[in-house]
């Protein structure tokens, strides 16, 4: 009897244990999918600012950066000569299958593909693309299978893994990558090389669908663009040229059999595929308008409700319900959706009574352990199976207590650097709960006011413990929130400190616009042009002179240009304004 009561005491204990850790885990994935949400949603609102940038940075005094034609830019890159020192992988066009072996033999070597190559493989593609309809249709071989795959983001890894484990690109094993190639991971240079190798040696089975981050504003905050300037230092400006050209001619769709659509975000109540097949889709501008229906193929999500509203929580698409589901498929005659463009602890998910199917094929996307990968095979019973897989050479060690401790530290640094970045608003918020300047208020309005300012719906009493400390009353002491947080430097002002984390990102990207020849360096010049720009489109009149002189004053060391770190600096001696009013100055400005 009392080793029976000592069971169930385990038993109970062990069910409380793991269902705690299972909240954990929840609200670490919460965690993650909410802050990524949140900073599209920054970028998708700043996006109009930064296209006039580009739009127009690029264009100074009349002058196109690019003028190639394509014939041009062949002649430019049958220039370039190979030494004979590289010893990476040798391309020659059409493409064999033992060029593709060789890239996949240099990749897992480390070796890169030289910039001649590069710019040769992505002139090819790009004229391959240009034939393609903005809609694919496939159908399923005879007794074999098409494999879907989802989000890749630069994980080379999951990529040789899939190829390993399912076979690589043939007539006998096609496969269609639902975009999202590049972005957030270190390898998205070698993914797209090999993509597009196959899709050269393979047109017939291998499809490419464009995904929200195949879009050159994306790739300025999200690390495809600096990852190309890094790997590529002589040729890399040539390479992001003709690289924007290819994403905006890849396909918007894929339809297998006439009965499955594979897009990469959703779709919305708008969505017509007949008129989608008659766009010109290389015009179309994927990151900053919410009519275009583009868009809404890329960025949407599905929701349980019915109905179709605009996806607030990332900034752009919509969200989409059953219905609306339903009512597109039997329009066209389908009976299936799969789309990708959100991370799932599996690896895939169903929802729409079946009818929406989420692949995605990044696994660790947002910390070592924090989800599998997976992919789809559909024969011609267009029964869906799933393979699932997790890239890791760490995980199999840990246990799942250490797993989900690795991703819950992980994720909360994250929201204390959240917020630290809006520390003014928070304490603001906070003083007018606590009349008494008493530095204490209670946990319900700490909650209120953490989630009204950050908007990230978020269980913020669950997570107190590991944000805020209680004061000997059971109230929260609200400056804890902001104990041991900045950027790693020492800064004149915790005010500065918070602006810098808020704002560097967009910062970089502005730097990375106005370094024209992407150097890390702006020029006196790039400098005095920019400016030109901005005094014209505010209406400020500044003389040259003046501009020339703000640029010597920004080059703290004297040596003639500017590099991001001069750029960071010249923000912070400006510092000198009230942060409320500085913080809504500057987003006033950026819009």
């Amino acid at each position: 009897e009392g080793s029976m009561k000592a069971a169930i005491l385990i038993q109970r204990w062990y069910r409380r244990y793991m269902a705690r850790l299972e909240m954990r885990q929840r609200y670490t994935w919460n965690i993650f999918q909410s802050i990524e949400y949140a900073g599209e949603q920054n970028q998708l609102q700043l996006s109009s600012f930064f296209s006039f940038m580009l739009d127009n940075v690029t264009q100074l005094n009349g002058n196109v950066v690019d003028p190639w034609s394509d014939r041009e830019r062949q002649t430019m890159y049958e220039q370039i000569t190979v030494p004979e020192s590289y010893s990476g992988p040798h391309l020659t066009f059409p493409l064999t299958v033992s060029h593709t072996n060789a890239l996949l033999s240099a990749f897992k070597e480390q070796q890169p593909l030289h910039g001649r190559y590069m710019l040769q493989l992505l002139h090819q593609t790009k004229k391959l693309l240009k034939q393609m309809p903005n809609i694919i249709h496939l159908s399923t071989p005879y007794a074999k299978e098409i494999t879907i795959c989802g989000d890749l983001h630069g994980r080379l890894d999951d990529l040789l893994l899939i190829f390993y484990k399912n076979g690589l690109p043939s007539a006998e094993t096609p496969y269609v990558f639902n975009g999202d190639f590049v972005d957030r991971g270190k390898k998205s240079v070698e993914i797209i090389i090999l993509l597009f190798a196959y899709l050269l040696l393979y047109p017939d089975h291998m499809t490419l669908n464009r995904g929200n981050h195949e879009d050159h504003i994306m790739n300025l905050r999200y690390g495809f663009t600096k990852e190309v300037m890094q790997k590529y230092k002589t040729h890399g400006r040539d390479i992001l040229l003709l690289v924007q050209d290819v994403f905006s001619l890849l396909p918007i769709a894929t339809v297998i059999d006439n009965k499955v659509l594979i897009v990469h975000g959703g779709i919305s109540d708008m969505t017509d595929l007949d008129f989608l097949s008659s766009i010109e889709r290389h015009k179309v501008k994927t990151d900053c308008n919410p009519t275009c229906t583009v868009v809404d193929l890329l960025w949407s999500d599905p929701k349980s409700q019915p109905g179709c509203s605009p996806n607030t929580f990332r900034g752009g698409g919509s969200y989409f319900g059953p219905d609306v589901t339903r009512r597109l498929l039997e329009r066209h005659g389908m009976t299936l959706l799969i789309r990708s463009h959100e991370c799932k602890q599996e690896g895939y998910e169903l929802c729409h009574d079946g009818q929406v199917i989420t692949i995605f094929s990044a696994s660790n996307y947002y910390e070592e352990g924090s989800n599998r990968g997976a992919y789809i095979k559909l024969g011609r019973e267009l029964v869906p199976r799933f393979f699932q897989y997790q890239v890791s050479r760490n995980t199999r060690k840990l246990t799942l207590t250490q797993r989900v401790n690795v991703a819950e530290g992980s994720a909360v640094r994250a929201v204390q650097e959240k917020l630290f970045a809006h520390r003014s608003e928070l304490m603001a918020a906070f003083q007018q709960y606590d009349t008494s300047n008493s530095g204490c208020i209670s946990i319900c309005e700490w909650a209120l006011v953490v989630e009204s300012v950050l908007r990230l719906d978020l269980p913020w009493r669950t997570l107190r413990p590991r944000l805020a400390q209680l004061a000997p009353d059971g109230r929260i002491d609200y400056q804890s929130c902001f104990e041991d947080m900045g950027p790693g430097q020492p800064i004149v002002t915790p005010n500065l400190a918070e602006t810098l984390y808020r704002y560097r990102t967009d910062l970089e990207i502005i730097f990375n616009i106005m370094d024209k020849d992407h150097s890390g360096q702006i020029s006196i010049e790039e400098f005095r042009q920019t400016w030109r720009l901005f005094s014209a489109h505010l209406g400020v009149e500044v003389d040259d002179r003046a501009i020339d002189e703000l640029a010597k004053s920004i080059d703290f060391n004297k040596d003639g240009s500017i590099d991001f770190n001069e750029f960071l600096e010249a923000f912070r001696v400006v510092h000198k304004l009230d942060v409320k009013d500085q913080t809504a100055g500057l987003r006033e400005t950026l819009l």
